[in-house]
């Protein structure tokens, strides 16, 4: 029977401590999107006069209702592209016992070492060339090529700790191996599929530079580069900002605590891999 002593107790008050500190920037986000423009009082200060005008303004002067529809269209096309792309491609990487698929890996996984600025200026004139600047399908075709490699690299690892047994039975019912993929190995991915989803969703939604330089100038924004526009070199208006990032981080985290378990799978999975 496990007795509860005072080195138990150190380490709940500990863990306590952490989870506060963790918390601390959450409550200062939402502490200064609910302060008045005015209130100069500090961040840390609970807010007493407590307005949600920051909220309506915010969604008025960034077009945050058009700039989520951009990002979640990108977003959502982008990751899917992604998810199909990557999984496909990690399979027969991953059980083609071949040298080319070995040397084929090692490829995909250059491109986790190449920094993405080093293609920055030959991308942009790429998709000027093609006629895309302004759109949004410059951005799904920018992050599904620039995080495929990294998708590849955790399917691969993912799959390769997979019993082929299914994929053996399936084949004697006279499945072909797109059959076998699609209704037998994908639905054992789910675990590193919620994993690839999350992180991927992540990165599309926060990233700020690409869409600043594909889509400056258009009226499609994300919402990174819609919030920046409260940012200026003589004012910027922080309680909008603070209020923005609330209304924008709301579908992330919706997303994430939905997909919690998976994700916590997918990462045990892969590090038993």
């Amino acid at each position: 029977m496990n007795r509860y002593t005072g080195r138990t107790l150190g380490i709940e008050l500990l863990m306590l401590g952490v989870t506060a500190l963790f918390f601390v920037p959450l409550y200062i986000l939402i502490n200064l999107s609910l302060k008045r423009t005015d209130d100069q009082s500090s961040p840390l200060a609970p807010v007493t006069d407590i307005t949600f005008q920051n909220y309506v303004d915010a969604w008025q002067q960034a077009s945050l209702g058009q700039a989520l529809l951009t990002s979640g269209f990108v977003t959502v096309v982008s990751v899917t592209l992604i998810v199909v792309t990557a999984a496909m491609a990690a399979y027969r990487l991953a059980r083609v016992a071949r040298g080319w698929s070995r040397w084929a890996f090692y490829g995909f996984m250059v491109g986790l070492l190449l920094p993405f600025q080093l293609a920055l200026i030959p991308l942009y004139t790429t998709v000027r060339d093609l006629g895309l600047l302004g759109s949004p399908w410059s951005l799904v075709l920018f992050y599904t090529g620039s995080q495929i490699p990294f998708s590849i690299f955790l399917y691969t690892g993912f799959i390769r700790v997979l019993p082929p047994e299914y994929e053996e039975a399936a084949a004697i019912d006279g499945c072909g191996s797109i059959q076998t993929f699609w209704r037998v190995v994908f639905p054992l991915l789910r675990p590193i599929t919620g994993t690839v989803v999350i992180l991927n969703v992540l990165q599309v939604w926060n990233d700020f530079l690409t869409p600043l330089l594909y889509l400056s100038g258009s009226g499609n924004q994300t919402v990174p580069v819609a919030l920046f526009s409260f940012v200026s070199q003589y004012v910027s208006q922080w309680n909008l900002v603070f209020a923005g990032l609330v209304i924008t981080i709301t579908p992330i985290l919706l997303v994430y605590f939905a997909m919690q378990k998976t994700i916590i799978q997918g990462f045990a999975g892969g590090l038993k891999g």
